[in-house]
């Protein structure tokens, strides 16, 4: 079973950074998937962050385009979201996807758990 796992959250000022991480059980899943950040206010609809797809081409939400960086590590089946700039409108919870599609999700999708961040003003 693929596991996604979430890590790196936390509280921070604004104008400061965090990165997180999301842990993925299978390498393969990591090298052949469009790998993805979502985030999601409570009480709101999830909006996407950030795409990065099988072969490194990366995409931004305009919304953080230019402070978010997506990434991913093969060796060490990770991958990342790089936040700089944070803004208040940044406090969400942040899940990342493993995507059969960088541009849909799928009932094939896997998800992680989500790791919450907050930005204070």
């Amino acid at each position: 079973q693929v596991q996604l796992v979430e890590s790196g959250g936390g509280s921070v000022q604004a104008g400061g950074s965090l990165r997180l991480s999301c842990a993925v059980s299978s390498g393969f899943i990591l090298s052949t998937r469009c790998m993805k950040w979502y985030r999601q206010v409570a009480g709101k609809q999830r909006e996407w962050v950030s795409s990065i797809s099988t072969d490194g081409t990366t995409t931004y939400a305009d919304a953080v385009k230019g402070r978010f960086t997506i990434s991913k590590d093969n060796a060490k089946n990770t991958l990342y979201l790089q936040m700089n700039s944070l803004k208040s409108e940044d406090t969400a919870t942040y899940n990342c996807a493993a995507g059969v599609m960088c541009d849909l999700i799928t009932a094939r999708d896997y998800w992680g758990q989500g790791t919450q961040v907050t930005v204070s003003s």
